[in-house]
């Protein structure tokens, strides 16, 4: 395996559209790094041009030790898992995951040898001799997998591969992934919309959004100390609640006066937006404003409540009990150690006083 450095890469399109601009950050040997974002932030282009499937406008890209801005794909030392299967249906899942060996005049023992230790890995041991059309998507995602396992590469990428799957096969093949990931040790670039995918599977998270880097941290990092607004929205589910207003020192007081929130940590004075994620919001005790009840979600083991008042919108996520009818008053309450402050200008985190 091998690390994969970035350093100022950049891609403009003939027509002037900047789809990535001044990516710098390095995939340690080993790691798995997610890239993470809404559709057209530039994920899927990074790591195209990681692949060599994309030519990079600016900057370097290496793996290894070994600049590959002219390298072709073939000789990058990559593979790719993508979307799209890709199989081979005439083949079985033997022959499509040892056809790129084949490819390579690889020595039969040797092929067998790989592809029979993939198979073993990914549980598709009984279903070798199978077509395509025989399998699940869960099964052809993991043939996928195993092709590019075989080929024992310098690094792995994927380009969103769990997209065509149902919620269920998504978690199963999750966790076979992050299992796969901790047997090899295999340096893996893996990119995703789905920002629980990026935080279950994520030794480090790249957050993009149109074309530039917002933040680059571990899971945890990113979801405590967002480094604006746009990561803070971004990152957890349900996202965070948002409230424009002002800080008069020992209080934030929304806009239009709709409600004040006392503060543990004083902030300047000015406008400033403050942001709290729906698990600090209860509902009663010692409430700080009394909103309307808009909606309730019960999904088992956790409530989401959705409500509003005074032009805000405000969500809780609160353990199952019972709550007002639906149009209600109902009184919540923001724990105000876990409140985040952001610029109202552009969005960046601000750091409340000690």
């Amino acid at each position: 395996m091998a690390r994969v450095a970035l350093a100022g890469v950049r891609k403009v399109y003939d027509n002037g559209h900047v789809a990535v601009e001044n990516a710098s950050f390095e995939i340690a040997d080993g790691e798995l790094m997610v890239l993470v974002g809404p559709s057209g932030c530039g994920k899927s282009t990074l790591l195209r041009m990681i692949a060599g499937l994309e030519t990079i406008s600016g900057g370097s890209i290496s793996i290894g030790e070994r600049v590959v801005n002219d390298v072709p794909p073939k000789q990058r030392d990559i593979a790719m898992v993508f979307q799209n299967y890709a199989l081979y249906p005439h083949m079985s899942v033997y022959e499509n995951m040892a056809f790129g060996l084949k490819l390579r005049h690889l020595p039969k023992p040797d092929i067998d040898q790989r592809v029979r230790r993939a198979a073993s890995m990914l549980g598709l041991e009984p279903v070798l001799t199978r077509k395509p059309k025989q399998l699940s998507g869960g099964q052809r995602q993991r043939v996928a997998l195993g092709r590019a396992l075989v080929r024992e590469p310098s690094a792995f990428l994927l380009d969103e591969p769990l997209s065509n799957l149902d919620a269920k096969l998504r978690l199963q093949t999750r966790a076979e992934i992050a299992r796969l990931h901790q047997r090899l040790g295999a340096t893996m670039i893996y990119v995703t919309h789905d920002q629980i995918e990026a935080m279950t599977l994520g030794n480090r998270i790249v957050v993009l959004d149109s074309g530039k880097i917002q933040q680059i941290d571990t899971p945890l990092a990113l979801y405590r100390r967002p480094a604006n607004r746009f990561v803070a929205g971004f990152i957890g589910s349900p996202p965070m609640n948002f409230f424009n207003g002002r800080s008069a020192g020992d209080r934030f007081i929304a806009a239009d006066d709709a409600f004040a929130i006392p503060l543990r940590r004083p902030m300047p004075a000015g406008e400033i937006v403050l942001g709290i994620r729906p698990e600090h919001v209860t509902i009663g005790s010692g409430s700080d404003a009394k909103f309307t009840l808009d909606l309730v979600e019960p999904i088992g083991n956790e409530v989401f409540v959705y409500t509003s008042g005074g032009g805000h919108h405000v969500v809780a996520r609160i353990a199952p009990r019972e709550l007002p009818k639906i149009g209600a008053p109902i009184d919540l309450h923001f724990d105000s150690e876990q409140v985040h402050f952001f610029d109202s200008r552009n969005g960046a985190r601000i750091e409340a006083a000690a």
